[in-house]
């Protein structure tokens, strides 16, 4: 319907429509006051309703569809790698076995800038299947990054779309090792669910009773219902058995999850 009112305005090249969102781009402040203009001229006659409170107007950058949109181009949504950037250093012995020097905690540093900069970062294909990587720790967090295999200058390459990660609230803290692994996919499904519907995937983990998660047998209330949330995915995954000791993109992640703050977008 969005399509067919605004068939001109598109045409034109000036308006992006998606579903019912729209976004009007322009090179000059002048060019952009008689876009609107000539937008809301067109809504009024049909009775077309606009929530103000959903409306930003002439922005120089903004949102849209999980990334940031400038004039530049494309550009990393910083809560998709808030994860990584907020991870903290290693501060005792637990954390790290080899001795914490200022060069050590430079390099760190470094690799959470490279982990979460172009061109490590990448957009997803949606016509090539993706990899969903999850992982928990029974007393600490649940942890996942959604991987896809893309050519790159030429060469085939994995890499991340996205991180998430936060920690086991109290009540979930006495959850048995297969309960807090499902409870990190079903986690992963919801916050990632933009990328993974109607989309083909692969979901790796370090637990075999995951493989048999959908045809498990069980009166846990936790387990049925993570059951119910998994099955519209049913005949779009994969899921696939990988050492937790190889699968080390996503141990660091759950290892030193994020708080349940408002901070966190995975909250």
């Amino acid at each position: 319907m969005m399509d067919t009112i605004f068939e001109q305005e598109i045409l034109e090249g000036w308006m992006v429509v998606y579903i019912d969102d729209i976004i009007i781009y322009s090179e000059t402040w002048e060019d952009h006051v008689k876009y609107i203009d000539k937008v809301l001229s067109k809504c009024i006659p049909i009775n077309l309703k606009i929530s103000l409170k959903k409306c930003n107007f002439c922005q120089h950058k903004l949102m849209a569809l999980g990334h940031k949109v400038s004039g530049v181009g494309l550009a990393i949504d910083q809560n998709k790698v808030a994860e990584v950037l907020q991870m903290p250093a290693q501060k005792n012995i637990e954390d790290v076995v080899l001795q914490i020097t200022k060069e050590r905690r430079n390099a760190y540093e470094r690799i959470k800038h490279e982990l979460t900069n172009g061109p490590v970062l990448i957009l997803p294909d949606f016509e090539l299947p993706l990899k969903l990587y999850i992982d928990e720790a029974c007393s600490q967090g649940l942890g996942a990054a959604l991987h896809q295999r893309q050519i790159v200058d030429g060469e085939s390459r994995e890499g991340v779309i996205c991180y998430i990660l936060r920690k086991l609230k109290d009540s979930e803290a006495s959850y048995s090792a297969v309960q807090t692994k499902c409870l990190c996919l079903v986690l992963a499904l919801e916050k990632l669910h933009y990328y993974l519907k109607h989309t083909v995937f692969e979901i790796y983990t370090d637990c075999t009773a995951l493989r048999c998660l959908l045809n498990m047998k069980t009166i846990n209330r936790h387990i049925l219902s993570w059951q119910i949330a998994i099955k519209e995915y049913r005949d779009n995954i994969n899921i696939i058995y990988k050492e937790g000791r190889i699968q080390i993109n996503t141990v660091g992640l759950r290892r030193w999850p994020l708080g349940n703050v408002k901070s966190n977008p995975v909250y």
